[in-house]
């Protein structure tokens, strides 16, 4: 059966033209489904229920099981996704006002290998679909109060989402799309540790969504440390191709730094990503450690996170300390993975 929310399939144009259905058909379903929220083919009253059948027959709407699902006091919620061949993945819902926001994953597991970050404990799996991408925004959504929306979304979870950008853009363009999510594309952000010829595509296909280039540390020697893949790759040719991408984008550039204590906290370093920062549009985004189960890292002191940031913002950089969300449930930043306990009971869906 064909995933009808893979957009690489084409699917459905063809298969309704081939039944002598008219054209708006395509549109009437995908308007059940991104906008009114249909969980199955049966909820599309309007449509004939010979229709909702063949519908039924052919495609299917879901191809993940929900494994888990937790919920925080500070209103974040977290899917724990099984999918088709049992692979398993985590994407969240954060409640900020009225904003909504997802955090999704392109990836089962990670192979960039960050010392601190949950989710390459494991390494990588595989590449996600760009159905599989599209069926964690609409899961995330039927958590969203009946009267709000989504209303942004950040490729911040599972994996490197440079890594599989071949399924990550088709994913991205529902999203955006006046058939799809209906996202404006300035409220979309996909975070990379930084592949130099990825972000060269990005430049070169012309997209304009946020970039967020997750460095960590100021200088090679401590990036090597903490992302390995840096070895091969150096923040020099990063950071030109980020620029490069500000230039043909407009969109400004966020740097986010997670900050280990006693590691990449110090006064020195500070002082080392003033230098390296200044003079771009840019947002430093610091991200005090989430602590993972089983690794040895810690949270920085009120202190040393104080001032580490007077040194910043002394320096003329433009940077926030990200709120803390979702941490109770495993569900903030760098706490995501995916294998969990076999204790865990699947939900039919």
């Amino acid at each position: 059966m064909k995933h009808l929310l893979d957009p690489t399939q084409n699917a459905l144009e063809s298969w309704l033209a081939e039944r002598g259905e008219r054209s708006f058909r395509a549109r009437q379903i995908r308007q059940w489904v991104f906008h009114r929220r249909a969980a199955s083919f049966a909820e599309m009253t309007d449509l004939p229920k010979s229709l909702r059948e063949a519908l039924e027959q052919s495609f299917t709407l879901w191809t993940t099981k929900i494994a888990r699902h937790s919920q925080s006091d500070d209103g974040t919620e977290k899917l724990l996704l099984e999918l088709a061949d049992g692979g398993r993945i985590e994407c969240v819902l954060l409640r900020d006002g009225v904003r909504r926001t997802i955090c999704i994953s392109s990836q089962v597991g990670c192979a960039m290998g960050c010392v601190f970050c949950a989710s390459g404990l494991d390494g990588v799996d595989r590449n996600l679909t760009s159905g599989e991408i599209v069926e964690q925004m609409l899961r995330l959504q039927q958590l969203v109060e009946a009267d709000l929306r989504l209303s942004h979304i950040v490729v911040m979870g599972m994996g490197e989402p440079l890594a599989n950008l071949d399924r990550l853009l088709p994913a991205l363009e529902v999203a955006t799309s006046d058939e799809g999510l209906g996202i404006s594309a300035r409220r979309i952000t996909i975070s990379t540790v930084g592949l130099p010829p990825a972000i060269r595509r990005l430049t070169e296909k012309g997209v304009h969504y946020h970039l967020a280039v997750s460095l960590h540390a100021p200088d090679d020697e401590l990036r090597n440390r903490l992302v390995p893949v840096n070895k091969n790759i150096g923040l020099e040719a990063i950071l030109s191709e980020a620029d490069q991408y500000f230039e043909a984008s407009g969109r400004r550039l966020t740097f986010e730094y997670v900050l280990l204590a006693g590691i990449n906290d110090h006064e020195k370093q500070a002082r080392q990503l003033v230098k390296l920062l200044r003079g771009r549009t840019a947002l430093l985004n610091v991200i005090p450690y989430n602590p993972v189960a089983g690794l040895p890292y810690e949270t920085p002191s009120a202190a040393a996170s104080r001032r580490f940031r007077e040194i910043l913002e002394h320096g003329g950089i433009n940077v926030q300390f990200r709120e803390r969300k979702g941490d109770k449930i495993n569900a903030a930043c760098g706490q995501l993975r995916r294998i969990t306990p076999q204790t865990v009971t699947l939900t039919a869906q």
